[in-house]
């Protein structure tokens, strides 16, 4: 069936995180999408609110052997559901994983620019940040990240325990290719790494791509991996909190269920609701919404090739976000507050990505057409007013 992605309800006194923290500013910050979430999500939401009781709630078998099955036809990966260890949120998972690898002083490898919380995760556990960045070339005009393995085993020291991956990532949308992942995978052998892959944006691939699970490589990989993927980006339910991680080694799954203990609540019992029914029932929906975001990302490339040359921007393989490198823009000072303030358009400041984002925003393109045109002809007024 035909879905509307066109439309969206008034958001503005929902408390709507998105809509709220930047006033009047037309919000095109945060990773969450302005399109209803799927019809067979929201059924269930009002099946078991009309149930009346919202006590504890425990992951329904049928949740973990539906995820199992997902995996098994998505990536052809054997997953058991004893594998699954349910998560009240990603970034609770990325805090957990720096608590359960190592100890107070040892080393978290994360690439640059990334996801903020991949930054914030080792300091919050005692933890040492180390960088490496990604390699920005051009393509045709536009943005083009690929990993230098040289840089990234440079950064690697005698007391790193843990490599932090973000496929797809984000913010640059790239989904790293099998060649890539063998690279980083031979990497993290060779130092005797842990291996944290957040695959949270997985199912949002565009152009017919397919993803592929880093744990799926080689026996020797995911025996050291720990997968973390969530229905939260793909259907649009965020702000339930219903995500998982795999975990493979009985070993590691322990420890990481270790560190949970007494820091880490359960699932509730609507997002488990929520997640059920969107991995059962919402991918009619989720196809469509690959090709509206695709169109959506072709609008903002295009936009920007025709009307802001001194700007270039990735062209996203994943994730709804493109990611626009400013610094020749002639901006004086930083481009996230000089949209916000002379377009009342809020991005996201690439500075808080770490090294390799001063100089970008991060545009979310997850909305109607219409909200995407109003804030790019509100950008370009701004810039055509420096």
């Amino acid at each position: 069936m035909p879905y509307d992605f066109d439309h969206s309800p008034f958001r503005h006194g929902t408390d709507s995180l998105k809509w709220q923290r930047y006033g009047t500013a037309l919000p095109l910050w945060v990773a969450d999408m302005d399109f209803i979430t799927p019809e067979p999500v929201l059924t269930a939401l009002h099946q078991r609110v009309a149930h009346g009781i919202l006590g504890y709630g425990a992951p329904p078998e049928e949740l973990t052997e539906t995820i199992c099955a997902r995996l098994a036809t998505r990536y052809d990966w054997a997953v058991t559901p004893e594998q699954i260890v349910h998560l009240p949120g990603l970034v609770c998972g990325l805090n957990v994983v720096c608590r359960a690898i190592g100890g107070p002083g040892d080393g978290v490898l994360v690439q640059t620019p990334v996801y903020p919380p991949f930054l914030a995760a080792p300091g919050n556990q005692e933890r040492r940040l180390l960088t490496a960045e990604l390699t920005a070339e051009p393509d045709n005009g536009w943005l083009y990240y690929r990993f230098d393995a040289t840089a990234l085993a440079a950064a690697i020291d005698s007391r790193t325990r843990l490599f932090i991956l973000c496929h797809p990532h984000n913010p640059v949308g790239r989904t790293f290719g099998i060649e890539e992942l063998r690279q980083l995978a031979e990497i993290c052998e060779q130092r005797d790494l842990i291996v944290c892959s957040d695959e949270i944006h997985c199912d949002l691939l565009l152009d017919g791509r397919r993803h592929t699970p880093l744990a799926t490589l080689s026996p020797d990989i995911a025996r050291r991996c720990i997968t973390l993927m969530a229905p939260s980006k793909t259907f649009n339910i965020p702000g339930l909190g219903a995500s998982f991680a795999i975990i493979q080694h009985p070993e590691l799954r322990q420890r990481f269920k270790q560190a949970m203990r007494g820091i880490v609540p359960d699932v509730n019992i609507l997002a488990l609701s929520a997640a059920l029914a969107a991995y059962r029932h919402g991918d009619d929906w989720l196809r469509e919404l690959l090709v509206y975001l695709a169109a959506n990302r072709d609008f903002v490339v295009d936009h920007i090739n025709r009307h802001w040359p001194e700007i270039r921007t990735t062209v996203p393989e994943a994730t709804y976000l493109a990611w626009l490198d400013c610094r020749d823009a002639g901006i004086t000072g930083n481009p996230h507050h000089f949209f916000l303030e002379r377009a009342e358009v809020a991005l996201n400041d690439g500075a808080a990505f770490g090294p390799g984002g001063e100089g970008f925003v991060r545009l979310n393109f997850g909305c109607p057409r219409a909200t995407l045109v109003e804030g790019l002809e509100r950008m370009g007024a701004a810039l055509a007013s420096r």
